[in-house]
């Protein structure tokens, strides 16, 4: 069983009231390719209900493990686990889609009581004395010997994850811990809801067409198309990533790239209602109360215990390593913009919302290359196309349209993924495209099932989540280069998850360290730019011709520009994150830490971090990332150090490389530890230099190809 979270059972209703005849979220999935979620049927209503009878159902079933009078053994404890709960399983999996994908009030209005009944669950199971007594005596116990590699590695995963839990503590400490893990759970929905709510009440209405001179006509239809949408008239410029990078980068209005600018990095940081501060500074000291209840100098220290980095000062080695080439680099890229604007007769001071303005015309004016002439060639489903046909060459994976599928919005397109040597069915790859009211914003992964051969086994259902701007019925979704890169590297997380070939459910796929899982997503973002995708996948959506040679060399030749400001713009936030878990400080001022720590860093005052403390949801809204938002600088070591063996070899798509890929990374899941998994692969430890390389920090190493 995958365990995620639970409530007292003195708070349930009797199940008898709620018959899996009447909630479609208690029966098990029916239909075609193994079950799928019934999302057609679910209303916001069945939540509640389906958790007062899931919860206790899948407590039964833990104590029924955990009081098993025989002497534990692996298949009575551990592989019993894995079976457990999967009622409960599936009734949290369709849960997140509703608070990710169509948020409302009235699911606000249940999240938090919702939340903490997961939390409740989560502590009854992993603080159940008897269970971890039994995982325990598998982990210490004779019998592990004789498990094979996935099956130690299960065993281990368990104890690990026990012990990080406060299984060891005592009645009292772990009292604390489940207190503590209620007040975060309820503060992570409410940040969450304050930004979600900042990002669907807030908007920039543009009355005047004379105020939008610089953006395309594509990127004007979209705004219209929101104006419409919200019943505006005009143009109307929302308050999401999606929606706001592209009109920093093309308005010529500076005043309106200042208040559009100015919106977005405020969330969650205006003062008002949903204001996120007081929770940040709530949330930082309860995770501090935490760590000490268990022992770890700080949260920090805690979090990192199972990552590959395994301590806060490894992490920050690396990203100190990283930092000052990277601030450098910024600098040189805002001389250089400085100078196009004095070209153009603007003699200003680039100012954030400045930067993705004139890093557009020095590319124009560099590398003679236009993003938003490029725009035209880069069709959402056509590059869609050229994932797939990624994923075949490397993977030996099929899509084709899937019937009979349920979808929980009509935007929700579901793909059958198959071997293409075999033709045997893999799973399930939904794909949900555009922005829409309720949902986050950003990118994302999700996977409704998990891949294993316990018992009948079953197949992946995977989902990736966008928010493109949709635009009028009938008519071509034009991407940006860099929305393009969000697409395969989210792409990279569905394939992480529909190769997995391992037997059991919790060391599945993505079920892996953060500071692991982003390696395979950042991995495949190396693939977009390869001739077999532009020459086929990057066409223009009017003449259907690629990208001319002469455009492609001047884009290759780009390859490290605009790194500065990407890897700090990134590694920013990764920093503060870190120094703030780290801190010991009784009491934290969000706003005061931000500036005061980003001072001490040397931050350029030209940008900002990508995602402010008020915003930042990875860390904030939920503790996958607290502590951990290095993960995406320590994965890029892997990524850059793992494309170069394709190069050394005979390219991007060299057979040899991506079968050693797939069997080591992409199918292994969490069966062995991850640094072992890429020695295997690789034949050595990942090197950091490779990165170095990649983002234009060290010189160029010269690839010549195998005759």
């Amino acid at each position: 069983m995958k365990i995620l979270s639970l409530m007292a059972a003195s708070l349930l209703i009797p199940a008898v009231l709620f018959g899996q005849e009447s909630n479609p979220l208690l029966a098990p999935w029916k239909g075609p390719y193994g079950g799928v979620p019934p999302f057609e049927k679910v209303e916001v209503k069945h939540f509640m209900p389906a958790f007062e009878v899931a919860i206790p159902n899948a407590l039964k079933e833990i104590d029924a493990i955990a009081n098993n009078p025989k002497p534990a053994t692996f298949s009575n404890t551990i592989e019993a686990m894995e079976l457990a709960g999967q009622q409960y399983d599936r009734v949290v999996r369709v849960y997140y889609v509703w608070t990710s994908n169509l948020n409302s009030p009235e699911v606000e209005a249940i999240q938090t009581k919702i939340s903490v009944m997961l939390s409740e669950y989560d502590d009854k199971v992993k603080q159940n004395s008897a269970l971890f007594k039994r995982i325990e005596a598998v982990y210490e116990g004779k019998e592990y010997a004789t498990l094979n590699s996935e099956q130690k590695r299960l065993v281990w995963n368990y104890h690990n994850n026990f012990v990080l839990s406060g299984a060891k503590l005592n009645p009292e400490q772990k009292k604390q811990i489940s207190e503590i893990n209620q007040e975060l759970t309820t503060l992570y929905t409410k940040f969450g809801n304050n930004q979600l709510a900042d990002e669907a009440k807030k908007h920039v209405l543009i009355s005047s067409e004379a105020d939008l001179a610089g953006l395309p006509a594509d990127l004007k239809e979209g705004y219209a198309q929101a104006a419409k949408d919200a019943g505006k008239t005009g143009w109307l410029i929302n308050n999401t990533r999606s929606a706001v990078e592209p009109f920093l980068s093309a308005a010529d209005n500076r005043e309106l790239r200042k208040q559009v600018w100015q919106m977005f990095i405020n969330r969650g940081d205006n003062g008002d209602e949903n204001d996120n501060n007081k929770i940040i500074s709530q949330i930082v000291a309860l995770r501090q109360r935490k760590a000490k209840v268990m022992g770890y100098a700080t949260h920090a220290h805690l979090r990192l215990a199972d990552k590959m980095a395994k301590t806060p000062e490894r992490a920050m080695q690396l990203m100190e390593q990283v930092w000052k080439p990277a601030v450098k680099m910024v600098s040189e890229e805002v001389d250089l913009m400085t100078e196009v604007a004095k070209k153009r007769g603007e003699n200003i001071t680039i100012e954030p919302w400045d930067y993705r303005y004139y890093m557009e015309k020095v590319r124009q004016d560099k590398y003679n290359v236009n993003s938003e002439a490029l725009k035209p060639y880069f069709q959402m489903d056509l590059l869609r196309e050229g994932m797939f046909m990624v994923a075949g060459k490397l993977f030996d994976l099929g899509f084709k349209p899937a019937k009979d599928v349920p979808v929980f919005h009509p935007d929700v397109k579901v793909w059958e993924v198959y071997n293409l040597t075999t033709n045997k069915h893999v799973g399930l790859w939904y794909f949900d495209p555009y922005a829409r009211a309720g949902k986050n914003s950003g990118a994302w992964m999700t996977d409704y099932r998990a891949q294993h051969k316990l018992g009948k086994g079953s197949t992946t259902l995977v989902s990736n989540n966008s928010n493109f701007i949709k635009g009028k019925p009938g008519e071509a979704v034009l991407v940006s280069m860099d929305d393009a890169n969000t697409l395969f590297h989210e792409f990279g997380h569905a394939l992480h998850g529909l190769c997995s070939d391992v037997t059991y459910p919790s060391v599945s796929g993505t079920n892996t360290p953060t500071d692991f899982v982003e390696f395979p997503s950042q991995l495949l973002e190396d693939w977009l730019l390869t001739p077999e995708v532009l020459n086929k996948y990057v066409l223009h959506y009017q003449t259907k011709q690629p990208i001319d040679a002469a455009t492609i060399t001047r884009i290759q030749s780009m390859g490290t520009f605009n790194q500065g400001f990407s890897t700090v713009e990134a590694l920013s936030g990764a920093l503060v994150d870190m120094k703030l878990h780290l801190s010991l400080a009784p009491s934290i001022d969000a706003d005061e830490f931000e500036r005061t720590t980003l001072q001490e860093l040397g931050m350029p005052k030209e940008m900002v971090m990508r995602h402010r403390m008020p915003q930042f949801g990875h860390v904030f809204s939920s503790d996958q990332y607290s502590a951990g938002y290095y993960s995406y600088l320590w994965a890029d070591v892997l990524t850059s150090d793992c494309f170069e063996a394709f190069l050394e070899g005979d390219g991007p798509y060299d057979k040899a490389v991506a079968k050693k890929l797939k069997t080591y990374i992409f199918a292994a899941g969490n069966t062995r530890d991850q640094a072992e998994a890429y020695k295997l692969f690789r034949g050595r430890d990942a090197s950091p230099e490779a990165l170095m390389r990649k983002r234009g920090f060290a010189p160029k190493k010269d690839f010549k190809k195998k005759k």
